[in-house]
């Protein structure tokens, strides 16, 4: 079986869902609670499931939600035991935050998947790098004209003082395929900037060095995007605090509350643009920054995975995400779903 061809449902057996991993800040009960869902919905589908997760505390192991479940650590050189053991037919990324997208990005560039034939079911992994890298999302962004903060993506310390005397003080720092804003901060003189780039590339090689946005607002989409680009927006979101506070930690309204119609719409579209460009199948998170005197935007992130505002969004709409998202994956149309939550 080519790893690249997409499956029909009828193909799939079984699937093997990666977990979060061990409890860490950041990423706990909002992976368990969309792990839990997607779980239920290969269930229905009277699929054989094989989770990966080390973590005992959490609803996704206890007995009766998977048929099989390994408390292995979230790791390539685990998930290649397991996956050689097993002979799934897909694997699932989404549900297990940046844990499990950066452990399917290292299985996908070592060939493992393509080695044992296993189809990485919703958003293809290139998707899943085109978000996470930072040059490569500016780059896909740039081709449909969509505005991102001027930015630098830098592999050293030297590199990152560099950028910051083109782009200009103050600046964020930020480290990429990181989670909750890790290694991240605002830097307005160079001392500042070469503290914070010693914490970023202690969690990741690649970092950004981008303009500093501090004080507009915060902006959030949730969108749903099946494989045959059928597109709708669940839920938008306002951060009650500025760009600055970093959105896990912050508090969050849905619905926005101080967005203009044309301020609501323009970023709607833009995020269903985005979207599809990027070819996220299931469910994306896409962020913004907007003047708070002007409809002027910037694309902070787009996370091709469930999140903590996926879950918030879940609760705040009663549309259930994570459950929809894994039907979507296994290759159904938004059309064909109803919603298990409200029956229609």
């Amino acid at each position: 079986m080519n790893a690249n061809s997409p499956l029909s449902k009828s193909e799939i057996k079984k699937v093997i869902v990666l977990g979060s991993g061990a409890l860490k800040i950041g990423e706990a009960g909002e992976f368990d609670y969309s792990g839990s869902q997607a779980l239920k919905a290969l269930k229905e589908e009277a699929i054989e499931t094989v989770l990966i997760n080390p973590n005992i505390a959490t609803v996704q192991t206890s007995e009766g939600i998977a048929d099989k479940i390994y408390f292995l650590p979230v790791t390539p050189a685990f998930v290649e035991q397991v996956i050689e053991k097993e002979k799934p037919q897909g694997i699932l990324l989404a549900f297990g935050g940046q844990t499990a997208l950066n452990c399917g990005i290292k299985l996908e560039d070592s060939g493992i998947f393509e080695k044992y034939g296993v189809k990485v079911l919703g958003t293809p992994v290139q998707a899943i790098k085109n978000t996470e890298d930072r040059d490569l999302f500016i780059k896909k962004l740039d081709e449909i004209n969509v505005k991102t903060a001027r930015s630098r993506a830098v592999e050293s310390a030297e590199e990152a003082l560099k950028a910051a005397k083109e782009i200009g003080y103050p600046l964020i720092v930020r480290a990429a395929f990181a989670l909750g804003g890790l290694g991240s901060g605002f830097a307005s003189t160079k001392d500042e900037l070469e503290k914070l780039c010693q914490s970023a590339f202690a969690y990741s090689s690649q970092v950004l060095i981008e303009e500093s946005l501090k004080g507009w607002k915060e902006i959030e989409y949730e969108v749903v995007r099946d494989r045959y680009n059928n597109c709708i927006t669940v839920c938008n979101m306002e951060n009650f605090d500025p760009l600055g506070i970093h959105t896990g930690e912050s508090i969050v309204v849905a619905p926005s509350q101080t967005l203009s119609n044309s301020e609501y719409h323009k970023l709607r579209q833009l995020s269903i643009d985005i979207i599809r460009h990027i070819g996220v199948v299931g469910e994306c998170n896409v962020q913004y920054a907007l003047h708070p005197e002007s409809e002027d935007y910037r694309v902070i992130e787009v996370n091709a995975r469930l999140s903590r505002s996926s879950a918030l969004a879940s609760k705040a709409t009663g549309y259930p995400l994570a459950f929809v998202a894994a039907k979507l994956a296994l290759g159904y149309g938004l059309h064909e779903l109803k919603n298990s939550v409200t029956k229609t």
